[in-house]
């Protein structure tokens, strides 16, 4: 299912306001605890000693891959809860993902963050769980690697890995974020573009 027309100008916009908010250029690298504490959302990880042992025990080994984060509603408020296990790029795209349904206003109940995507506990929404989750996607890649932030990578000759390096995220993630947004084609078809004549005056 597509996005919704003019959703992803929407969400540059929106990254650049939050970009602005935390005081960081667009080639910088945003840190999405940061993102988190500015909004007041305390992020918690699986090792707290008030969860369940027998649930931690399994999302942090047999069932490693099943279970990336959750957004749960606590009161008028909300708290994610990470999983420790993962590497650190993946719980920072965690964190982003579900800073992006806070962004988007996303009504929720608890949205748990699997392998690729959330699943949800509250059956309000209006629209399909894809839209919301493509939307909490491309706000969250957008967060992390902003396209004129790809755009200058790619002018730079980045590979994947620079890129994912400097802006610490996954290199698949990299990858990914360089290829949607056209980066290297925009800027090979920029190289390849013959330059402007020089009007000469007798």
């Amino acid at each position: 299912m597509a996005l919704r027309r003019g959703f992803k100008a929407e969400a540059r916009r929106l990254a650049a306001e939050v970009r602005e908010e935390l005081g960081i250029r667009t080639f910088q690298p945003l840190d999405p605890y940061a993102l988190a504490r500015l909004y007041g959302i305390e992020v918690l990880t699986l090792d707290e000693p008030w969860l369940p042992v027998r649930a931690v025990t399994h999302f942090t080994g047999p069932a490693l891959e099943s279970f990336s984060g959750a957004l749960i509603q606590v009161g008028t408020g909300c708290v994610i809860v990470e999983n420790h296990v993962h590497e650190r790029t993946r719980r920072r795209s965690t964190v982003a993902h579900e800073m992006a349904h806070v962004l988007l206003e996303h009504e929720f109940d608890v949205l748990v963050a699997g392998g690729l995507s959330c699943r949800s506990g509250d059956d309000r929404h209006d629209r399909p769980r894809s839209t919301v989750e493509q939307e909490a996607a491309e706000l969250s890649a957008e967060l992390l690697l902003p396209s004129d932030a790809a755009r200058t990578a790619a002018f730079r000759d980045w590979t994947d890995a620079s890129v994912a390096r400097y802006f610490r995220i996954s290199e698949r993630m990299a990858r990914w974020r360089m290829n949607v947004t056209g980066a290297r084609r925009i800027a090979r078809r920029s190289r390849e573009r013959p330059p402007c004549p020089v009007a000469v005056r007798a």
